[in-house]
């Protein structure tokens, strides 16, 4: 192949996010996107619980996902494309976090007024206004809860990398199926990328969006990243004696919870929660019984009457360092842009955050949004920059 100017290596959200606002800043732009299976079949993408959300302990991740929202509600309109085919569908039933905790209520009530400085509408409810908005749930041993009212919810993932990959197309971008075996590097940069079907691609600069791989690519080039996979079994729940299809997203002790279509999503955090091979998708179906009904029926007696309907199991590319981003480029291999490390809030990022390595890429430095605390300088150092609202 001719030399290209970018080489992207993983063509799901974050690849496509980031050709997408390559061509789209700087028409011309010789741009090939590498994505060893675009059926997407065992993507963190095609397997997110896709969801949005204003409540993050960080102001970074904050101003992302408040871009995010905003791109993912005017998707269509942002990227020229067919609303009727286009649209995302954004359910904007809001993020509700408890808490039994008055230290953490108070710590909430500080977030909130943080999210609230940005543009959020996070509201910190007392047990009784819980009980009232939400009469469904069992408030009795709650001390707060914050909710997000507005722009936040859930949408259609595969819309979103679908989208990006059609707009970045039509602006010139190329998708080839392939996987990057290999990184060339000379004096410091790299230079080519080495694909598994044969073939190189000379190029300008690479950008790692491999997901739960982004270390294997790191690798290719001689760096260490500390991300790696981590498996997530979600369950799809019948309960007839619950359906509040207005119901939030809920974030409780020991599990998530959403509406989904007459029935629920549901998810739990393993205690033995640690690094995956990154072919496990073998579901750890004893969570629902051992760890997530009890609390589940706890806290909605609606949820008596429970049946599995089916589950799914996708991994988070997880930071190990802080369970926060890693972006832009590594002073040793300057061409080099990372995206990766979102540790389960990457969907509704990809936005920012391909807009952000685009800028950074094309001009030098940050622009819309300043990354330089989700810079690969911390993760060097050993510095984390922790972000507390992971689910």
């Amino acid at each position: 192949m001719e030399r290209q100017d970018v080489v992207i290596v993983g063509g799901a959200v974050m690849g496509a996010a980031t050709a997408y606002w390559l061509v789209e800043m700087h028409p011309g732009l010789k741009v090939t996107v590498a994505e060893r299976d675009p059926s997407y079949a065992t993507s963190s993408t095609a397997l997110s619980v896709a969801s949005v959300r204003s409540q993050f302990s960080t102001a970074i991740n904050v101003k992302m996902s408040r871009f995010g929202v905003d791109f993912i509600r005017n998707f269509p309109e942002r990227l020229g494309l067919d609303p009727a085919v286009a649209n995302l569908g954004l359910k904007e039933n809001g993020y509700l976090f408890v808490t039994s905790n008055p230290e953490k209520a108070r710590l909430m009530e500080d977030l909130a007024e943080m999210q609230r400085g940005l543009g959020a509408a996070t509201e910190i409810l007392g047990p009784e206004a819980l009980s009232e908005r939400f009469p469904w749930m069992n408030t009795d041993d709650l001390v707060a809860g914050s909710f997000g009212p507005r722009d936040e919810g859930w949408f259609d993932n595969m819309g979103l990398v679908q989208g990006f990959r059609e707009a970045a197309r039509n602006r010139g971008a190329t998708f080839v199926k392939d996987e990057v075996t290999a990184l060339e590097v000379e004096g410091g940069r790299v230079t080519a990328a080495v694909l598994g079907q044969g073939g190189r691609i000379p190029c300008g600069a690479v950008v790692n969006a491999a997901g739960p791989r982004a270390a294997v690519v790191a690798r290719m080039a001689g760096l260490d990243l500390p991300v790696e996979p981590r498996k997530r079994t979600v369950f799809v729940i019948d309960a007839p004696n619950a359906r509040h299809p207005d119901a939030p997203l809920l974030i409780d002790h020991g599990f998530y919870l959403r509406p989904e279509h007459g029935q629920w999503i549901t998810a739990t955090v393993p205690q033995d929660d640690g690094p995956c091979d990154f072919n496990d998708f073998e579901p750890d179906l004893h969570l629902f019984e051992e760890v997530i009904w009890e609390q589940l029926w706890h806290r909605a007696p609606g949820f008596d009457a429970v049946k599995v309907i089916r589950h799914w199991v996708g991994h988070y590319e997880y930071n190990s360092l802080d369970q926060n981003a890693i972006l832009g480029p590594h002073p040793d291999r300057p061409n080099l842009y990372f995206i990766n490390g979102f540790s389960g809030h990457g969907l509704q990022q990809a936005p920012a955050a391909g807009r952000a390595i685009a800028e950074h890429l094309l001009t030098g430095g940050w622009r819309s949004i300043d990354m330089t605390d989700l810079s690969i300088d911390r993760v060097i150092a050993g510095r984390p920059f922790r972000e507390l609202g992971v689910v």
